[in-house]
């Protein structure tokens, strides 16, 4: 399976992935030319886009991949709150498998201060691997098995949280509504440990804070833990 992060961050979040006959994206929060520049190849090769939640930094381009005839998936929540109207807005029920082209998708209910944010387990028929996608969750509480790629949220450290609070780089309010909407490192490694990893090939971590985040600690902690290949987005 090909796995290209075009951004993340606060910024913005768009991932594409394909195994070769379906490419799919994976929220557009950057613009449409933006999503078209990062990509690679037009965005008609995309059969679908899957939102996690409502933010401007995950959803800013549903509405023109909508008028390019590409369909948008979302929790029914989610579609209500970016006002999505017409035939191209498809609200995903948690713990339903349906299909898109060669791929088979969960989508499941994560934490985040967002109407009914999602994150998506996806199945390629044509490679027989699964993807598991995740971001802006303070915690997910279900486990997966036989995972190939993880591409999931690793915001913060809890130190350099600490450490930004301390410095005075962010308040002690935004300290804590970051630790209650998004995923750290220690959360992250927990998490990892209670899943099933026999399978995986790769990690990449995306949505790292600027100030609250340290990429080759981060790197070096998910690689001793897991062994596996890590990828920073």
């Amino acid at each position: 399976m090909d796995i290209k992060v075009i951004a993340s961050g606060s910024s913005g979040n768009a991932t594409i992935i394909s195994d070769g006959k379906t490419a799919l994206l994976l929220d557009a929060g950057i613009s449409i030319k933006d999503l078209e520049r990062g990509s690679g190849f037009t965005l008609s090769r995309v059969s679908a886009c899957f939102v996690t939640h409502e933010h401007q930094d995950h959803s800013k381009a549903c509405k023109d991949l909508a008028k390019r005839g590409i369909d948008i998936y979302a929790s029914a929540g989610t579609l209500r709150t970016i006002n999505a109207d017409g035939h191209r807005y498809k609200a995903v029920l948690p713990l339903t498998t349906f299909s898109v082209g060669t791929f088979d998708i969960m989508g499941y209910d994560v934490k985040h201060d967002a109407a009914e944010p999602l994150g998506y387990l996806l199945y390629s028929r044509q490679t027989s691997e699964k993807l598991l996608y995740f971001v802006d969750t303070a915690y997910v509480r279900y486990s997966f098995s036989n995972v190939d790629y993880f591409v999931v949220e690793c915001n913060h450290g809890e130190q350099e949280l600490r450490d930004s609070v301390s410095s005075g780089i962010i308040s002690p309010e935004l300290a804590a509504r970051i630790a209650k909407n998004h995923f750290s490192l220690e959360r992250l490694l927990n998490f990892l440990k209670a899943n099933d990893l026999s399978k995986v090939r790769e990690i990449h971590l995306v949505h790292l804070s600027d100030n609250n985040s340290n990429e080759r600690r981060f790197k070096q902690e998910v690689q001793r833990a897991t062994g596996v290949q890590v990828y920073i987005h």
